[in-house]
């Protein structure tokens, strides 16, 4: 069964609610954008705050979904994204270093592999370096966040809310198979004789990280993957998205605000 060792698990409210030579600048909105792959050399990040460079690129792999690069100005580091259904996805966790942000098993190889594990605060950007949305969510705190909650994402990115989860979710199928279209193909441990790893149709590519507890070890690898959304349910919980080696399914739950999960962000309107 899955292992969450010192939590405790409370049922979830279905009420809480992408360098390149040739850039064309967009004043609009900060984003400069290529027709080419991108990139990630940081000579080619504009080195701003608040802008983010995107580069489009073909899909030949015969999945469904669209896939561009995004490059993080704050440090150069490009992500692919995807996207389903009307939403577009980072299709890799984020990996941008804040305080309260860890590499699983606190090696810097899970970072690269995995991208970074953020405490609910971390993740809300409860201190307020990138925008006010979220300024003040944190642990024994209560706090009512603007949406949408940019947090410790790329300018233009947010936290997803259980309403977008479930919107993804019903793009892929429902939340009875969600679980396996999201999965990465690898990296899942088997369950009772029965294969761990999913399809990965829509490219959204879940890897099993596991998370890292409130009392700072480290659970879960190969078993479980843990994204933070960005609604509390109160001073001790917050809002997430989980997939599991277990079954088909993705599950929204609240769980405490103290352990490190990962990030995915998706793109504002």
């Amino acid at each position: 069964m899955k292992n969450r060792h010192l939590l405790k698990k409370v049922k979830s409210s279905s009420s809480t609610k992408v360098s390149s030579s040739s850039k064309k600048e967009e004043s609009s909105s900060g984003v400069a954008l290529s027709s080419s792959v991108v990139n990630s050399s940081s000579s080619a990040v504009i080195h701003s705050s608040s802008s983010v460079v995107r580069s489009s690129s073909s899909w030949s792999g015969g999945k469904s979904g669209t896939i561009e690069y995004i490059t993080d100005s704050r440090d150069g580091q490009t992500y692919k994204t995807v996207v389903i259904g009307t939403q577009t996805w980072m299709a890799q966790n984020l990996n941008y270093e804040t305080d309260n942000s860890y590499c699983y098993k606190d090696s810097s190889k899970y970072c690269e592999k995995f991208g970074r594990l953020y405490t609910w605060a971390a993740a809300m950007d409860s201190v307020g370096s990138w925008s006010t949305n979220g300024m003040g969510c944190g642990y024994f705190k209560t706090c009512k966040p603007t949406y949408p909650v940019r947090g410790v994402c790329p300018t233009g990115w947010h936290l997803p809310t259980q309403p977008e989860w479930d919107t993804l979710f019903t793009a892929v199928g429902g939340k009875s198979v969600a679980g396996t279209k999201l999965k990465s193909t690898s990296g899942w441990n088997d369950y009772d004789g029965k294969n761990g790893n999913g399809t990965d149709d829509n490219l959204f590519s879940a890897l099993p990280v596991g998370y890292r507890g409130y009392n700072g070890k480290y659970y879960d690898e190969g078993n479980n993957a843990y994204f933070w959304s960005s609604a509390e349910n109160d001073i001790y919980l917050a809002n997430d998205m989980d997939l599991e080696c277990y079954g088909d399914r993705a599950n929204l739950d609240n769980f405490y605000k103290g352990n490190g999960y990962s990030v995915r962000c998706v793109k504002d309107d």
